[in-house]
């Protein structure tokens, strides 16, 4: 059976030590049980990134995990760095009309910086993930492919990893077929939390309800505006443009003969614009703080893109505007392009990174 994980780890040398990223769920714990079968030294880690109940039930189910497995467990206190790197920005996105990606902010910035950072200071070798993707060797250094398991396909959120991050990284669940069989898995090692149910949620918004969250990180979020056409005519209000996204239909609030989609959110002038599908319809947007993976330079290059996590992959081609920015030209038009997503690249499998949608 472990034969089958043996590939992700090939880059590591027998018996070194790896921290293991442990959010007390179930992704995370089967992690930690393959890299100590598979013989390496494994302490396991949990970051505290906010003071609310989830958080305390996260870490009593990794240390739970930890004390069956008898390896160390140590807990990082990341609460200042969260809200600072991850938190704050989401609000503030919302606030610019945008539609904010925590999750791969955190990738960069928490996970693969300062939890990584903490592996290092512990003399670990590399720190293994829960996430769903393969990291392979390439000609340029580490190359990140899509998992097997294209439902459960991670590579979106991770596009920010720079290659040094990736070269200390190790994802053993990227060549897992499906989510039941990592289910089977901690059925048989008997992990504590091998009927815990998934997250759907962002971390730090238990309920899904991010606009309340958003309210609380910046009270000004919720200032009241005007609901209006392409036209510019007022349809009617609403209550603080952080409780809408681009393409969205439901809870508008307003009558139409037709159906009315969100098309764009003013920040400026405190205004949700919406208008009927086709004004979703682009075929070019512009992105900033490109990362890209691949070789040589990224201007003209012919990629396949995903503009949002659960989106088709659709191709284009990129051109270097200088300064981290780059325009993507897509072959199809794709609807309701969202500023503050990301557009990732991709060449079949590989993942090429990508950058922040902004216009």
């Amino acid at each position: 059976m472990l034969e089958a994980f043996r590939a992700a780890t090939a880059h590591l040398a027998p018996g070194s030590r790896v921290c293991v990223a442990m959010s007390g769920g179930v992704d995370s714990s089967v992690t930690a049980v393959l890299m100590q079968r598979l013989g390496f030294d494994v302490v396991g880690v949990t970051m505290r990134l906010f003071d609310l109940p989830p958080a305390d039930k996260a870490i009593a189910d990794a240390e739970r995990v930890a004390a069956q497995l008898g390896i160390p467990h140590r807990v990082l206190d990341h609460v200042e760095a969260f809200r600072r790197e991850v938190m704050e920005p989401f609000a503030a996105g919302y606030k610019a009309g945008e539609t904010p990606l925590p999750c791969a902010v955190c990738n960069r910035k928490i996970k693969f910086g300062e939890m990584a950072k903490g592996a290092a200071d512990w003399g670990a070798d590399a720190l293994a993930t829960g996430h769903y993707v393969r990291r392979v060797p390439g000609a340029g250094g580490p190359e990140v492919r899509r998992a097997r398991d294209p439902k459960r396909d991670q590579s979106y959120f991770l596009f920010q990893l720079t290659r040094e991050q990736l070269a200390g990284a190790v994802f053993p669940l990227g060549d897992i077929v499906d989510k039941a069989e990592t289910r089977r898995l901690a059925q048989e090692f008997g992990l504590p939390v091998a009927a815990k149910a998934d997250s759907q949620d962002i971390c730090f918004v238990p309920g899904g309800d991010y606009a309340k969250v958003v309210r609380g990180l910046d009270a000004e979020a919720a200032r009241p505006g005007e609901i209006v056409d392409l036209a510019g005519k007022v349809l009617g209000r609403h209550e603080g443009i952080v409780g809408y996204t681009v393409g969205q239909r439901r809870g508008l609030g307003i009558s139409s003969a037709e159906p009315l989609y969100v098309i764009r959110l003013d920040a400026a002038a405190n205004r949700v614009v919406v208008g009927p599908a086709s004004a979703l319809e682009g075929m070019s947007l512009r992105i900033a703080d490109v990362n890209w993976l691949g070789e040589g330079s990224f201007d003209g290059a012919a990629v396949m893109v995903k503009l949002r996590s659960a989106s088709r992959a659709v191709p284009a081609t990129l051109a270097d505007l200088g300064g981290g920015e780059a325009e993507v030209r897509l072959a199809q038009a794709f609807s309701a392009i969202a500023p503050g997503q990301a557009c990732v690249f991709y060449d079949d499998d590989r993942m090429l990174g990508g950058g922040w949608i902004r216009a």
